[in-house]
């Protein structure tokens, strides 16, 4: 998997990659067949008292790609919340893939028995 993390506005410490690639491993757990993902780090300023960091990534898988952005007053919250939403998309992809699946064995042996 290539990981690429970038950012916008943002000086980008070992600190904030590293809590980033721990919150990645979670996906890596259930879904191993990433080829690549990309992860953009920026910073709104809308106004003096108003920040918004905003994550953003893009993970490539074969066939698919599941784009997922979050925006909080915190950068950690923005990445926690995107770490989420994205767990929750390859969670779904996962289930979709192993339906269709299934349902190929299950078609199989019905055309086999009408010949």
């Amino acid at each position: 998997m290539n990981l690429k993390i970038s950012g916008h506005h943002l000086e980008l410490t070992q600190p904030i990659r590293d809590y980033v690639q721990t919150k990645l491993e979670r996906i890596r757990r259930h879904f191993d067949n990433v080829i690549d993902v990309t992860v953009i780090l920026s910073v709104q300023k809308l106004s003096e008292k108003e920040r918004r960091q905003k994550a953003e990534i893009n993970l490539h898988m074969r066939g698919n790609v599941i784009h997922v952005e979050s925006i909080h007053e915190d950068l950690y919250a923005a990445i926690d919340l995107m770490t989420d939403k994205l767990d929750r998309q390859v969670l779904k992809h996962k289930d979709k893939i192993q339906d269709h699946q299934h349902e190929a064995i299950k078609r199989i042996p019905e055309t086999q028995s009408a010949a």
